[in-house]
């Protein structure tokens, strides 16, 4: 059987779970094409840039499943988790992913919201009187 590597990509509340393997470059997410999934142009983008960094567009057939958040956090942790998938496959091409800062997880989420105020940070209208 053929090689296949599986990693996790998160993002804000996104969980992607990425299999990677050798193949003719399809790329499919919840059983949908990457492009139908994200029509957005830069969200598909955000998924093809591991692997453009790398030139292997056409190499790699990618399995996405992806679960919670929005397009874009499915997006960028889709993104994180084909280029730890890469690593896995080739040490090598580690340095190349981690100069295009792939590699690393954004660690950004929604601030909670606190007593008393509208949402985080933001209060109600102050009236004087």
């Amino acid at each position: 059987m053929e090689k296949q590597k599986n990693t996790v990509g998160r993002r804000k509340e996104a969980v992607t779970r990425v299999f990677l393997s050798k193949g003719s470059g399809n790329i499919t997410i919840n059983d949908k094409d990457y492009k139908n999934y994200f029509s957005l142009v830069y969200l598909q983008n955000q998924v093809e840039a591991p692997l453009k960094t790398i030139d292997g567009l056409g190499k790699f057939d990618v399995k996405i499943n992806a679960t919670g958040g929005g397009v874009k956090g499915q997006a960028e942790a889709a993104k994180l988790g084909i280029a730890r998938a890469l690593v896995e496959m080739d040490e090598e091409l580690k340095p190349a992913l981690k100069a295009a800062g792939l590699l690393t997880r954004d660690p950004r989420s929604v601030e909670r919201k606190k007593p008393g105020l509208k949402k985080a940070r933001k209060s109600f209208q102050f009236s004087k009187r």
